[in-house]
């Protein structure tokens, strides 16, 4: 059984920061790329930032130079660290991870359960 635990969100004022923290456990063969999504109330989710096993990264254009995705291999954990935060980053954040729980189950993607972040004066 895999599972992915978010952790890290909360509530903070316009330009502060934040980092986020997911961790893939359980029966894992390899984990491939993973990522962050986001869904605020009323809009579809939307992908915020990816990386690759090898680190290549891409990110909305909307949260360039702002967000910084990263991951450690060895703990199957990917991080959001999220600077200059503003209203409109308000969403519940739900991680992503593209894995192999065995080598003979192909990839499959799996979600975190989510994780609220709020920003407000």
């Amino acid at each position: 059984q895999v599972q992915l635990v978010e952790s890290g969100g909360g509530s903070v004022q316009p330009g502060g920061s934040l980092r986020l923290s997911c961790a893939a456990s359980g029966s894992i063969f390899i984990v491939y790329n993973m990522g962050w999504y986001r869904q605020a109330s009323g809009k579809q989710r939307e992908l915020v930032a990816g990386i690759t096993s090898d680190g290549s990264t891409n990110y909305a254009d909307s949260v360039k130079g702002r967000f910084t995705i990263s991951r450690d291999n060895a703990k199957n954990t990917v991080y959001l660290q999220m600077n200059s935060l503003k209203p409109e980053d308000t969403a519940v954040y739900y991680c992503k991870a593209l894995l192999r729980p065995t080598l003979m189950t192909p990839p499959h993607d799996y979600w975190g359960q989510g994780t609220q972040v709020t920003v407000s004066s």
